[in-house]
């Protein structure tokens, strides 16, 4: 990671670690650097939180600046700008969101031409810049150039990719979803004016909670990081399933209809044994994290799959995924990327997938989820300093809690150290 961007982009709460000045920069930069042999095309989403309007039009005006055109698609989630960089010739996305973080935080997110993360290497540019220095193309600049005259970008108001994107998922949808009934639970969040629109056309009944975004709401007490309300709800109305998205719905988690939680390893449970039921799961394999219950691994063993693992975060399971030609893979989060379909986790694609599994199969989603057994899970914070997150067996009292752990699981448990 970086000195300011981390795996999930730069985040902080907004003016105070992430500020308006570095959207500036950040806008001023991407618009030269893509724009050395055309003119730039860099498009731009945001979730609701109130300063998402401050940094949008910060970044804005930077892109602008620098000589590129700056497309905005407002209010939308993290994979539509993905799925519009990627298909509509863009140079690259930016995202404003903190994801599941209080509605103070924002973040910067920059996806490349391909519908991906940006590449470390790209962002170490951004973040020199940020610090004042550009060394680049072979080259020692005093300045990142404005631009002038008929070269000063323009703003397009770009709602119509957002359309698309949700055009887009209803095109996937395989099966009809009349006489389902789905709780939504939009987080106050990006997924608010896009969730029902998707699964109301294809013709399930929703249950909306959640969906009056002020600004100031977003993540309160609702969506993936807290499903109480939704599981209420689900069964309340005797609803086949509930969706929980997270801020900026690159995620979600799903209640089945008794109420119980179906985290990301069990919809990857789920959708990876259909596929390969259906012929699909390319080369047999589900890529996971190293965080990814012990259940699943063993679900594998059982039913045939292979479970590749990889470090922590949507970042190396792509890179996986990629490398290997897998189409599957995620977080236990319910960050989980269906490659078919798109280059990043999506919250509404894997409510979809999931959803088509219900129907296809006419099982309820408990049934479903009963293929893995979610075995018992502590996750365990330890405060060290940042120069000793490499060495962090020189502290006693964790070498000394790891080794007892270890002689109490007797070889029937594991002790992840990250």
């Amino acid at each position: 990671m970086g000195k300011y961007f981390g795996t999930d982009g730069f985040r902080g709460e907004a003016n105070v670690v992430l500020t308006v000045e570095h959207a500036f920069k950040v806008g001023r930069y991407l618009g030269w650097y893509y724009g050395q042999e055309h003119k730039a095309r860099i498009v731009i989403g945001k979730d609701t939180r109130r300063s998402s309007y401050m940094f949008e039009y910060a970044l804005a005006a930077g892109l602008t600046a620098s000589g590129a055109d700056a497309y905005l698609l407002h209010v939308t989630t993290t994979p539509s700008v993905s799925y519009v960089v990627r298909t509509e010739d863009f140079d690259c996305g930016i995202m404003i969101s903190a994801s599941h973080n209080p509605y103070y935080d924002n973040g910067i997110k920059l996806i490349n031409g391909n519908g991906e993360k940006m590449d470390e290497e790209t962002i170490a540019l951004v973040e020199d810049y940020l610090d004042g220095k550009v060394e680049v193309f072979g080259e020692t600049y005093e300045e990142v150039p404005y631009a002038h005259k008929d070269r000063i970008g323009c703003t397009v108001d770009y709602v119509a990719g957002r359309n698309r994107y949700v055009g887009y998922l209803i095109s996937l949808g395989m099966y009809s979803f009349k006489g389902i009934k789905v709780g939504l639970d939009c987080a106050n969040g990006s997924s608010w004016n896009i969730a029902k629109a998707v699964f109301d056309a294809l013709g399930a009944k929703t249950y909306v909670i959640n969906a009056q975004p002020d600004g100031t709401n977003i993540n309160a007490n609702c969506g993936s990081t807290h499903m109480d309300e939704l599981k209420a709800r689900v069964v309340y109305e005797k609803a086949d399933a509930g969706i929980a998205f997270d801020g900026d719905a690159d995620r979600m988690l799903a209640v089945d209809e008794k109420g119980n939680l179906v985290d990301g390893d069990q919809m990857m449970a789920i959708c990876g044994n259909y596929m390969k039921q259906k012929g699909r799961l390319k080369k047999n394999t589900i890529v996971v994290t190293i965080m990814s219950n012990l259940g699943f691994t063993l679900m594998g063993e059982k039913e045939g799959i292979h479970v590749e693992k990889t470090k922590v975060g949507d970042r190396y399971v792509l890179e996986n995924m990629r490398e290997h030609g897998y189409n599957i893979g995620g977080e236990q989060s319910g960050h989980v990327i269906f490659l078919d379909d798109n280059t990043t986790g999506d919250g509404l694609l894997s409510a979809l997938h999931l959803l088509e599994v219900m129907v296809d199969t006419g099982k309820p989603l408990s049934e479903l989820a009963a293929i893995m057994e979610v075995l018992p899970q502590a996750l365990v914070n330890a405060k060290v300093p940042n120069h000793k997150k490499e060495h962090f067996m020189e502290y006693p009292e964790i070498a000394d809690a790891i080794t007892e752990l270890e002689k109490k699981f007797n070889g029937e448990g594991r002790v992840l150290i990250r």
